[in-house]
């Protein structure tokens, strides 16, 4: 993935990487705060093997922002944080889904669990991947799926990409990298190579990237996603936003010895700002983020 997106980015015709303002956020990066869960809109509280199971389905559904602005959205929360907290809510009033249960969800289902207009194209989505979740799982638990790894987060998120299409995000695996992490995060997993992870490539760390001068965009994709169009997912320049995200970040993991996972989690988390949530950013429907 490092290299395929250090290509993209040194071929890259619609996307550049400042190299000054990539060493000014350099010198930011070497003070950042340790990256953490929300314990509110997360659901850490349970037994390991039930946090881990919410981890699991939530990183399952950890995509479609490309439909986020058509969400009915709680109260000061993003797309993201609203289907979190929904998920929350669910396992700690009723526990979590059964691997039986995962395999006959529908999108009424899950709407009905997220607060979400049980039509809207996202929730058949959802159904889909926590089904095939559920087929994937067998006769396995999420713990017993991490024990599977032997302590690798390279090798769990290789299992995910190589088992469920919603996880094979060919040249960043955006979600199957996040699933380890978070299970890190949560206490419930560790892994022996968790730094050999790569930012978790979406649309809303190359727009903070963006906005804060480190990607430079061409002035008719800017243009573009200035306006609100939606890019085709795979195509040439929204896999350059996303492989010179990746190919950033790495420049400064490089440069400061922070975990490129770290830099996600406070780059994201810098997103989350007012100023940068009033600027449009790319937006594309697609199954991986």
């Amino acid at each position: 993935m490092r290299s395929g997106c250090r290509e993209i980015a040194e071929r890259a015709r619609s996307v550049s990487i400042d190299p000054e303002r990539l060493a000014a956020l350099e010198t930011e990066a070497v003070a950042i705060e340790p990256a953490q869960l929300d314990p509110e809109r997360h659901y850490l509280e349970g037994t390991p093997e039930d946090v881990a199971a919410y981890l699991l389905v939530l990183d399952s559904i950890n995509f479609g922002s490309g439909w986020f602005p058509t969400l009915r959205k709680r109260l000061g929360c993003s797309g993201y944080y609203t289907v979190a907290w929904g998920l929350t809510d669910r396992w700690r009033a009723d526990g979590p889904w059964s691997v039986a249960e995962l395999r006959e969800l529908d999108g009424p289902g899950v709407a009905a669990v997220l607060g979400q207009d049980p039509a809207h194209e996202l929730m058949a989505l959802y159904a889909r991947a926590l089904r095939a979740l559920g087929a994937f799982l067998g006769l396995r638990s999420a713990l017993g799926l991490v024990r599977e790894a032997a302590g690798s987060a390279v090798r769990l998120a290789s299992v995910l990409a190589s088992g469920m299409p919603f996880f094979d995000d060919v040249g960043f695996w955006k979600r199957a990298q996040i699933v380890p992490n978070d299970l890190a995060l949560a206490g419930v997993a560790s892994f022996h190579d968790l730094d050999r992870l790569t930012i978790f490539a979406d649309n809303l760390v190359p727009h903070v990237l963006r906005l804060d001068g480190v990607l430079g965009y061409s002035d008719a994709l800017a243009a573009r996603i200035d306006g609100g169009e939606h890019l085709p997912a795979g195509s040439p320049e929204e896999r350059e936003i996303r492989a010179c995200a990746v190919h950033a970040c790495e420049r400064i993991s490089a440069a400061t010895a922070v975990p490129a996972r770290a830099l996600d989690t406070w780059l994201w988390n810098r997103g989350q700002a007012p100023a940068y949530k009033a600027v449009a950013r790319h937006r594309t429907r697609t199954v991986y983020y």
